[in-house]
């Protein structure tokens, strides 16, 4: 008796502390499917650990009431680190695109030093009224040559107010950004 009572204060408890929580998970690491495929020049590509804002480390999904003001929405949370999340998509979108096993995340190592570098900062990436907005900056770098590439993007996806229509939409988003992206390497590949 007295261990169902302890096992029940234990529950208890950590349902309180939010260690079993029954809420909804989502990711976005699941690279879409690229409309159009490049040959395979055989030449390796790198790509940075993506860099998002602050808010995108907090597990709960946040949304913007206004610019200055974020909230979480209830029961939604991220079932990854967005960061590495979105490293790997970008990354996986890149293979798939250029039909080129040889993309990889920083660090890459001596014997993997790759033709072209790819570096991506998502500067916003949240939802706010009834859109999702995605500003960045990304720079493509032939690192043999040292050329470079620095662009700025945004874009704005329509969404309802729900976890499961903002996560979409920013899927969508992020699919806008890979494609612009791409192009970008395609101009060094």
């Amino acid at each position: 008796m007295l261990k169902i009572k302890i096992f029940i204060v234990i529950f208890i408890l950590l349902s309180l502390n939010g260690c079993i929580s029954s809420g909804n998970y989502y990711v976005l690491s699941v690279a879409s499917q690229p409309t159009t495929v490049y040959a395979n020049k055989s030449r390796s590509i790198g790509v940075e650990k993506v860099i998002v804002p602050g808010y995108l480390y907090k597990r709960e999904i946040a949304v913007a009431k206004t610019s200055s003001q974020i909230s979480l929405l209830s029961g939604a949370v991220w079932g990854e680190d967005l960061d590495a999340g979105l490293t790997q998509r970008l990354i996986s979108f890149l293979q798939k695109k250029f039909n080129q096993p040889n993309v990889y995340g920083y660090p890459w190592g001596t014997d993997r030093q790759p033709s072209i570098k790819v570096k991506v900062q998502i500067t916003r990436f949240i939802a706010q009224g009834d859109r999702v907005y995605l500003d960045a900056n990304w720079e493509v770098e032939n690192i043999k040559t040292h050329k470079q590439s620095a662009n700025l993007f945004s874009t704005t996806v329509p969404t309802k107010s729900d976890a499961s229509s903002v996560v979409n939409a920013m899927d969508k988003a992020f699919g806008k950004l890979e494609e612009d992206v791409s192009q970008g390497v395609k101009l060094f590949y």
